[in-house]
């Protein structure tokens, strides 16, 4: 089974990037906001509507940057294929979400939403000059690193 995957690399005016650090499984991830395709929903309006759902935050999508091109098994269900797309993402209103300064700094409120759902996410941004594909967890995602840490201006 394929699960198609849309995520979205917010750099700020300060030139930082966003991630995402969460507690899945049992198992520590940092990567880029964003989420799975749900069945009649195009990649762009996915990556809106997982900006909405996990940051209060609406995007404008921006110029794709990449589309998984090898196998890639999912982390998470070994009979999963990933497909991962990823677009530039501009932020249309400041952010309200809560933001961190540490990796997996997660907070009380964080706490009680792992106690009911299992997972935890929490968001900071990273500086451009300590940003590498060593920052992010998933092999996907540390192509993509390290594709816009060689191409952004």
């Amino acid at each position: 089974m394929f699960n198609i995957r849309v995520y979205g690399i917010l750099i700020n005016e300060q030139k930082q990037v966003l991630v995402s650090d969460e507690f899945i499984r049992d198992n520590y991830y940092t990567k880029f906001p964003g989420g799975g395709l749900e069945p009649g929903e195009g990649t762009r309006d996915c990556l809106q509507r997982e900006f909405i759902e996990e940051m209060n935050l609406r995007v404008e999508v921006g110029d794709h940057i990449y589309t998984t091109d090898f196998f890639q098994k999912s982390a998470f269900n070994p009979a999963d294929q990933i497909i991962s797309i990823y677009y530039y993402a501009k932020a249309l209103e400041p952010i309200v979400a809560p933001l961190r300064t540490k990796e997996f700094d997660f907070d009380e409120r964080e706490l009680n939403i792992y106690a009911k759902e299992k997972e935890i996410e929490t968001f900071r941004f990273i500086n451009w000059d300590l940003f590498s594909a060593d920052s992010v967890t998933l092999p996907i995602d540390k192509i993509v690193a390290g594709f816009i840490k060689n191409n952004h201006a």
